[in-house]
């Protein structure tokens, strides 16, 4: 995943400084969502001087991206309850809280309303999502060896269709989103999978 955003993370940089820059984009962008986020605002809160921010990360974009980029590489807590049931459930509810939180929530749905208009921080959350996606296909592939779901289910699918009714909620309908339609939604993605829904073409 790391590098996964072409031009927007050239060499050179310190980690210190590219770690203040991450954080001062993140707090922008809590604050003022991408619309607002500004190359100058980003340097006078990181207190990395604006020509370096220009230089490096060159917009509101590069910048947006390169956050991403970062997240990407940070470790994801993957459940493991001994069911798959289990899994998806704490899965989904990891999902909701992200979005829900006071802290962080403003920022992720900045990021992907971010995505939806500009091209290089869609390519950038479409490699973080596709990150988190390997990771937790480990709990579907975990069901399949113990026998909880057929063999040749194509854990990916799995998984999106377990958090892919929270996206559409949150970010098409727009319709508030709790832990119990979180729970349903785990749920219903595992109904279908042990009914042999996901299973791959000629597996």
């Amino acid at each position: 995943m790391s590098g996964g955003v072409g031009g927007v993370r050239p060499g050179g940089r310190t980690a210190r400084t590219r770690d203040a820059v991450r954080r001062a984009t993140l707090a922008e962008l809590a604050e003022r969502g991408f619309d607002g986020l500004t190359v100058e605002a980003v340097a006078a809160r990181s207190g990395v001087h604006k020509t370096t921010v220009y230089r490096r990360w060159r917009n509101a974009a590069g910048l947006a991206a390169d956050a991403l980029d970062l997240a990407a590489e940070e470790s994801w807590p993957l459940p493991d309850t001994g069911t798959v049931r289990g899994d998806l459930r704490a899965i989904t509810a990891l999902v909701l809280a992200g979005f829900d939180d006071p802290e962080r929530g403003p920022t992720a749905r900045a990021l992907v309303a971010a995505a939806v208009h500009d091209p290089t921080t869609g390519a950038a959350l479409h490699q973080f999502l596709l990150g988190r996606l390997g990771q937790a296909e480990a709990v579907v592939e975990r069901a399949i060896g113990r026998g909880e779901l057929p063999v040749g289910t194509d854990p990916g699918e799995v998984v999106r269709t377990a958090v892919g009714a929270l996206y559409y909620r949150l970010f098409i309908t727009r319709e508030p989103v709790d832990a119990g339609q979180a729970t349903r939604a785990a749920d219903a993605a595992v109904v279908a999978a042990r009914a042999g829904v996901f299973v791959r073409d000629g597996d």
